[in-house]
């Protein structure tokens, strides 16, 4: 194989070829920095690189292996973790200049995981300041770019991470999730974001992080879902003295046998009325179409999530405030105006509209749950708009329909976080050939985002599996790069 081949190999079978020790680890490495060197100027998406560490690395698990030991499931597979998370002697920023030079001594829980299984940490993805929005730039690196049209954005907050794995710089990367920070950029990028059930994966160290808050999570994103499963065998296996800890689960079923024959799906092309650009409609029509072929049921049915509009808002201020208000009081001048509009408005909350929001939190988790004792998923939009042009920081109006703040066009997933269930971003198909921004381009991706049973993380991993089948056999892979 080239090394271009390798680097769009799935990564099962790269899992596969190493157990075989058909190819080495350091093989594979090699591959890899070399097309991070040709690729990666043009979009920025891998914003550090590591390469001494990962030769290290990669040369411990070729002598590992030629003692006949696999190092865990993600033997020698190179991974680049997002820029919010901390990996020990690799220079982690937050996307602030506040931390542009800052390198941790120790990795994060769930870094330190990867490492256990096997992984190759070659460097750091881009995000936004902090984490905050749907839109990947940032004053210490710039801005990343789509794979399919430069000109345009991969999304956010993960937008590094999708942007590199479309791209083929890696074989899957790491996400979190808050808003749609892991749905969101697999949408932009036609690739494959889960967004895991709270506690399943360990994201916080209780020294600094409120544990007790489901609203953010980790999740991998690939190009296929089974790829994604296998990240994800590699980032569980959550500490159970912590709060929300999930049991480890079975290794994953691998797609539904028989495909989506029978498959019960609820369908929503706007979860409650939200506006959705035509085109990407037009692309999920496509999709339901190829579902119904294939034997799917789908009716149409939504359960009713309007209220978590204003659940997420105050509960996200909470976040927001208590994670940084601190920095807002004394670095001010250091922080984007968008992230000090969410601070204050956390610090300006009262304990009524808290409780409020608590309170009615666990209402729509409720619903949720009982609405999906009828359906085996529901299926609804996972980004309203096709990806915009990079200089545009947050879509203010979705056919004629006015955004108020920088999060709100992302209510197709923040609706699905309050509920608390697992959520994951397919590849549904390419629009036509004009972006929102009237740009001329050869399609752009659009997602559909698959809703399943609280708890059910490989469960539903197999019938995103089953449905990317029935709609895109083949992953899509950029053009020109």
């Amino acid at each position: 194989m080239t090394h271009d081949d390798l680097c769009f190999t799935p990564a099962v079978e790269l899992a596969r070829l190493l157990r075989s020790r058909e190819l080495s680890a350091r093989e594979l490495l090699d591959a890899y920095t070399d097309r991070i060197r040709r690729v990666n100027p043009r979009l920025n998406a891998i914003v550090t690189l590591a390469e001494e560490q990962a030769e290290q690395q990669a040369a411990a698990a070729d002598k590992a292996a030629a003692r006949g030991v696999s190092l865990g499931p993600l033997h020698g597979l190179p991974i680049a973790i997002k820029d919010l998370v901390d990996t020990a002697g690799i220079r982690t920023t937050y996307g602030s200049p506040l931390f542009a030079d800052h390198v941790p001594d120790a990795d994060s829980p769930y870094v330190a995981r990867l490492r256990t299984a096997g992984a190759v940490i070659i460097g750091k993805t881009n995000t936004p300041e902090f984490g905050a929005g749907s839109q990947t730039f940032n004053q210490v690196f710039g801005a990343t770019r789509n794979p399919w049209d430069t000109r345009l954005t991969p999304g956010g907050s993960s937008g590094g991470a999708a942007a590199a794995v479309a791209a083929g710089l890696l074989p899957f990367a790491d996400g979190s999730d808050l808003a749609a920070s892991v749905r969101n950029p697999a949408a932009m990028c036609s690739v494959v974001g889960l967004r895991t059930t709270p506690g399943l994966i360990q994201s916080g160290d209780p020294a600094r992080d409120d544990v007790f808050n489901p609203l953010s999570v980790v999740g991998p994103i690939a190009r296929s879902a089974a790829d994604a499963a296998l990240l994800l065998s590699g980032l569980r296996g959550d500490d159970p003295g912590l709060p929300l800890a999930r049991p480890t689960a079975d290794a994953w079923p691998g797609p539904l046998q028989g495909g989506v024959e029978g498959l019960r799906i609820a369908w929503s092309t706007d979860l409650g009325g939200l506006p959705v650009e035509p085109a990407v409609a037009e692309v999920l029509g496509r999709a339901r179409a190829a579902l119904e072929d294939s034997g799917a049921a789908v009716t149409d049915a939504e359960p009713q999530l309007e209220e978590a509009d204003e659940v997420f808002a105050v509960l996200r201020g909470v976040s927001m405030a208590g994670k940084f208000g601190a920095t807002l009081a004394s670095h001010r001048d250091l922080l984007k105006d968008t992230l000090i509009g969410n601070i204050e408005y956390g610090l300006g909350l009262t304990a009524a509209q808290i409780a409020g929001a608590l309170r009615r939190r666990s209402v729509i988790f409720g619903r949720m749950k009982a609405f999906l004792g009828d359906y085996d998923v529901l299926a609804t939009p996972t980004v309203q708009v096709a990806p915009f042009p990079v200089e545009r920081e947050w879509v203010t109006s979705i056919n004629g329909v006015r955004q108020e703040t920088y999060i709100d066009w992302l209510r197709t997933c923040s609706r699905i976080t309050v509920t608390a269930h697992p959520a994951v971003s397919v590849p549904a198909g390419l629009t036509g050939g004009v972006s929102p921004g009237g740009l001329p381009v050869g399609g752009l991706p659009a997602g559909l985002q698959l809703v399943g049973r609280y708890g059910a993380d490989d469960q539903l991993l197999a019938i995103a599996a089953a449905i990317g089948q029935a709609i895109m056999p083949d992953p899509a892979r950029p053009p020109g790069i």
